[in-house]
């Protein structure tokens, strides 16, 4: 495992992060679907004997289930990994529908929440999930600010910022780390928030880097037609005709080239986007032990010259094909 500081933290990160979003299971719209509990306490050690050394979490994530895994399983272990989680998205009790919230009694309030269902005194890295409302979201990061102050967490990030949002929200208070989506089929972020963000030596950790399973060459067209309904990614356009051929076409031609370096599909998707110094580390999501001791093999990848030359070269293929496709 390799470990790379983020931003102007001092925090020692490994390059792959544990994601905890699909062990929250179903219940609420942007569930995986349902989860067993033990398989997922089982995934979190495994990722922590393999050198994880930190997992990222959010109280939207299950509404709060997966904080409260993360708790149970940390727990468990000798080693405190280093814990990130989130605010802004909330729901009331008993009910399922989430809304985006940024008022700083908001803020404090779920930071409370967060860490009683961890179990901890402080919170490592805690984000602004997204920033909606746009116009609130200085009094948010004024809240984090204030939660530095008071030791309930260490360092204040964000999740899903523009550059723009960046720039408001460091005119208030340092931000140690931003947490973008990263993928070969998702690069908004190349323009301009990862250029800022190594210009201000701020830590990216991508979300996001298999496009949530996709790039991991185990998807097909008939298992996505066997994911439950309460799977948000039936109703994603990466996971629909015609965007979706194009992209298990994409996964074919690259599983060749990891071949090459002895990887699959997965390690190679992922060793991609931390080929790019803006990328502190990438948030890998597991479900099961397998999964995390698979694409923890990523770490040690590293991709030379001329494989990312023909990996681009696939992706402006398939980019192309799905313009066409899409009119």
């Amino acid at each position: 495992m390799r470990y790379r500081t983020l931003g102007n933290t001092g925090l020692e990160l490994s390059v792959v992060g544990l994601g905890a979003w699909a062990i929250g299971g179903a219940g609420y719209a942007f569930g995986w679907g349902p989860q067993d509990d033990k398989d997922s306490i089982a995934t979190i050690h495994a990722a922590l004997d393999g050198g994880v050394n930190w997992i990222d979490t959010a109280p939207v994530y299950g509404l709060g289930h997966s904080e409260e895994i993360v708790g149970r399983a940390i727990a468990q272990t000798s080693t405190r990994p280093i814990i990130s989680s989130k605010c802004g998205l909330v729901w009331k009790p008993g009910t399922s529908k989430v809304r985006n919230e940024l008022s700083a009694e908001s803020v404090r309030a779920e930071c409370e929440a967060s860490l009683k269902r961890v179990g901890l005194e402080t919170i490592d890295i805690y984000h602004i999930h997204w920033p909606i409302p746009d116009e609130r979201i200085e009094e948010a990061w004024e809240a984090i600010a204030g939660l530095i102050h008071a030791g309930k967490i260490r360092f204040g990030a964000v999740s899903n910022f523009s550059r723009s949002q960046l720039e408001r929200v460091e005119s208030i208070h340092p931000v140690s780390a931003l947490q973008p989506p990263y993928s070969m089929l998702e690069r908004s972020i190349e323009n301009e928030q990862l250029p800022y963000c190594r210009e201000r030596g701020i830590g990216v950790l991508s979300y996001s880097p298999m496009q949530n399973g996709l790039l991991s060459g185990k998807v097909t067209p008939e298992w996505v037609a066997s994911l439950p309904k309460s799977d948000w990614r039936k109703r994603n356009r990466q996971f629909n005709s015609p965007v979706l051929e194009a992209n298990l076409e994409l996964v074919t031609r690259l599983a060749a080239i990891a071949r090459e370096s002895g990887a699959g599909p997965a390690q190679l998707a992922i060793a991609w986007v931390l080929r790019n110094p803006a990328i502190t580390a990438a948030i890998v999501g597991a479900r099961r032990p397998d999964q995390i001791i698979e694409t923890v093999r990523a770490a040690d990848l590293e991709l030379d010259d001329d494989t990312v030359r023909r990996i681009a070269e696939l992706i402006a293929e398939r980019d192309a094909v799905v313009e066409t496709a899409e009119g």
